[in-house]
C-alpha cells in the first residue's frame, strides 16, 4: 500500500507524508535523512522560506509551486521527526494552526463585526496575541520573538513590543539624533576599541536604523533586499560596459567604475522617467 501511495501523483498530503516516513525509515530509508535532527534541518527551513519570498519578489509564478513544496517538506520533516520522538505529529501541527486561526479571526468565525479596516484587524490580531502571551505564567513583554528571525526583522519586532508599553521615542527626530550619536561612537570605536567592541557599536547603529524603519513604516528587510538588487543590477551594467571596452573589473579602477556607476544611475532614472510618461 505504501509503495503504491508514494508513486501516486494524486496522493496529496498523504503521499508526501508517506515519502518522508520512508526516507526516515531506520532500516530502508536514506542515510542522510535518517541522520538529520531538528537543529540540522532548521537552517534549511529558513532557507526555503527565503526562497519562497524570492520567487514572489521576482514574480516567478512558475517557480513558486516548487518553492512552496520545498517549504511544505520542511514542515512534514519536522513533524515526522517529532512523531518518531513521541513529541507530536503532523495532525497536531494542523490542529494547532487551525485553532489559532479560529481564535484570531472572531470577525470571521465568531460574532464580531467584519466591518473593520485591515489596519484595525491587524491591531486586533496583535491584541489577541498579547492576551495569549499574557495568559502564560511569568510572561514577559519580549517573550516569543523568535531568535531565528532575520536580525533586522527581529529588531523591529522587539521594538514594536517595547513600544506597546510606552518604551519608544515619540517621533523620528529623536531616532535620527540617536543614529548620529551611534555613528559617531562607531567612528570613535574604529580607532580606539577592540574588534569585539567595534562589532557591538555597529550592532547598536543597525538596531537604531531598524527603529527608524519602524517609525517610517518601512520593512528594513525589504528595503535592504531592494538595495541589494539595485546594487547587483547597476554593477552588472558596469561589467557590461567594461566588457564592451575589452576589460574586466580587475583591469579597471575605482574612478572608472564610479563613473560607470553614475552612468547606470542616470540610465535607470531616464528609464523611470520614460515609463512615467508612458
Amino acid at each position: 500500500m505504501s509503495d503504491r501511495l508514494v508513486r501516486d501523483p494524486e496522493g496529496g498530503m498523504a503521499r508526501l507524508r508517506e515519502i518522508m516516513r520512508r526516507l526516515r525509515d531506520p532500516v530502508a530509508g536514506c542515510p542522510w535523512d535518517i541522520a538529520q535532527d531538528f537543529d540540522t534541518i532548521a537552517p534549511y527551513t529558513l532557507e526555503e522560506a527565503h526562497e519562497v519570498a524570492d520567487a514572489i519578489t521576482r514574480r516567478a509564478w512558475d517557480e513558486l509551486p516548487g518553492e512552496l513544496g520545498d517549504l511544505l517538506l520542511q514542515v512534514v520533516y519536522h513533524a515526522q521527526m517529532a512523531e518518531e520522538a513521541g513529541l507530536f505529529g503532523f495532525d497536531d501541527v494542523a490542529r494547532a494552526i487551525s485553532g489559532k486561526m479560529l481564535a484570531r479571526h472572531p470577525h470571521v468565525f465568531g460574532d464580531e463585526s467584519r466591518d473593520k479596516s485591515p489596519e484595525q484587524q491587524t491591531a486586533d490580531w496583535e491584541r489577541i496575541k498579547a492576551a495569549e502571551r499574557g495568559a502564560k505564567d511569568g510572561a514577559r513583554v519580549l517573550d516569543g520573538v523568535a531568535l531565528g528571525l532575520p536580525a533586522l526583522t527581529r529588531a523591529v519586532k522587539l521594538q514594536k513590543r517595547a513600544a506597546r508599553v510606552g518604551f519608544d521615542w515619540p517621533s523620528t527626530d529623536e531616532v535620527v539624533a540617536k543614529i548620529a550619536e551611534e555613528a559617531a561612537e562607531l567612528v570613535e570605536a574604529r580607532d580606539s576599541l577592540t574588534e569585539a567592541e567595534v562589532e557591538e557599536e555597529f550592532g547598536d547603529l543597525l538596531f537604531v536604523m531598524a527603529n527608524l524603519a519602524r517609525h517610517l513604516k518601512v520593512d528594513p528587510e525589504a528595503a535592504l533586499r531592494a538595495a541589494n538588487a539595485k546594487f547587483t543590477r547597476r554593477f552588472g551594467r558596469i561589467e557590461d560596459w567594461l566588457a564592451e571596452a575589452g576589460k574586466t573589473p580587475e583591469q579597471s579602477d575605482l574612478a572608472e567604475m564610479d563613473a560607470l556607476w553614475n552612468r547606470a544611475k542616470a540610465e535607470e532614472k531616464a528609464a523611470k522617467a520614460r515609463a512615467g510618461r508612458g
